[in-house]
């Protein structure tokens, strides 16, 4: 099992440790409702090592991209971000990513850790005869997030002035404790916050450093299974969960990701375009229970009586004091918000409500 460079700052503040796509993590230091919690009032900070880097630059760098991503890349300004998928031929998602332009022909690549092997074989595979340059820097950089309302308080005090922070899915490089990073204001949580980048060998002191100047804001350490709860709580979908490669980004309610009048062809392109059209057998919905139990992943949805589909995701939402989960229901019934579905757990049936996209009001203060 894989070890970030946070490994013995985990241990050394005592956190219980679990496998997570092959690397070793902190699952809560606390307790995951704890957590959760404190980064909804205050902040806390993350270990997102394990996600992946990849550098794309050189002279195709654009037209090369543009081919695999349903986005249309042309709107991208300097420093800017975009959220999109990798689809395959069938429309189904290889992998979702952020992808950032640093400037003209020069971008990096955030992937999930589960998908990172088969992301960078992806980018080879399709490399054909554009010239592009395509290098995985995930092993000489650590990864930490900064999340919660007093985020942006705690990097003024740790040496990013809050008249310098990026704004919303925008990133910047810049110094902190004497080195070079990169800084995005992005994230998993539906809170304001950023994510830095940094190399390997730095990334202890900067952990460290983050910790201590937090201190005033009431900043913690958190989790693998309150960054989980958190990403629910904010209706935001995980890879290996909501989304699959047998799962387009229709059908997953990820349209506002899709660019419906990109010209440029794109992987995928005609089963997304036909499904915009006519429409998906299943869609992605949110829920909250009615009755007093807790959806878990791969639980079946009924509607009388009748099985129409899967939990994905399930959990308490601590912040909201309710149980809430994603799945996948058949359209052909039609269901909305507001119609009750039930969950069938150990053979028999709770009442669950079908509710908006969004649990909580996201909050990127960053505009």
């Amino acid at each position: 099992m894989a070890k970030t460079f946070l490994y013995n700052n985990h241990i050394k503040l005592g956190a219980k440790m679990v496998n997570f796509a092959g690397w070793d993590m902190p699952v809560q230091y606390t307790s995951i409702i704890e957590e959760h919690n404190n980064v909804r009032n205050n902040a806390g900070l993350f270990d997102v090592s394990h996600m992946g880097e990849i550098f794309v630059f050189g002279l195709d760098s654009l037209n090369f991209l543009q081919n695999l991503v349903p986005q249309n890349l042309e709107k991208l300004i300097d420093n800017k971000a975009i959220y999109c998928q990798f689809t395959n031929e069938n429309g189904g998602i290889v992998d979702d990513l952020l992808i950032y332009k640093l400037q003209e022909n020069d971008y990096l690549l955030i992937v999930n850790a589960s998908r990172l092997e088969a992301d960078y074989n992806w980018l080879i595979n399709h490399k054909n005869n554009y010239s592009v340059n395509i290098e995985n820097k995930s092993d000489i950089y650590s990864m930490v997030a900064l999340q919660g309302p007093k985020s942006a308080q705690i990097l003024d005090e740790v040496g990013l002035p809050l008249n310098l922070q990026p704004k919303t899915l925008f990133i910047t490089k810049t110094k902190l404790i004497n080195e070079d990073v990169f800084v995005s204001r992005t994230g998993y949580t539906g809170e304001d916050g950023f994510e830095i980048i940094i190399r390997n060998e730095k990334v202890s002191e900067l952990w460290e450093t983050i910790l201590e100047k937090g201190k005033p804001y009431n900043i913690m350490p958190i989790g693998l299974g309150a960054r989980d709860t958190l990403r629910l709580e904010a209706a935001m979908s995980l890879y290996g969960n909501e989304l699959n490669e047998t799962t387009s980004p229709v059908e997953a309610n990820l349209t506002w990701s899709l660019d419906k009048d990109k010209k440029q062809n794109y992987i995928g392109k005609d089963v997304i375009l036909n499904q915009l059209k006519n429409g998906t057998k299943r869609k992605l919905i949110a829920f909250k229970m009615l009755d007093r139990a807790i959806a878990r992943h791969e639980y079946d949805i009924y509607f009388n009586n009748e099985n129409i589909g899967k939990v994905t995701s399930g959990s308490i939402a601590p912040f909201l004091g309710q149980n809430i989960g994603l799945g996948y229901i058949n359209t052909n019934k039609n269901l909305k918000i507001n119609d009750t579905i039930q969950i069938k757990i150990r053979d028999k049936m709770y009442n669950a409500l079908i509710t908006g996209k969004n649990f909580i009001t996201k909050h990127n203060k960053g505009n």
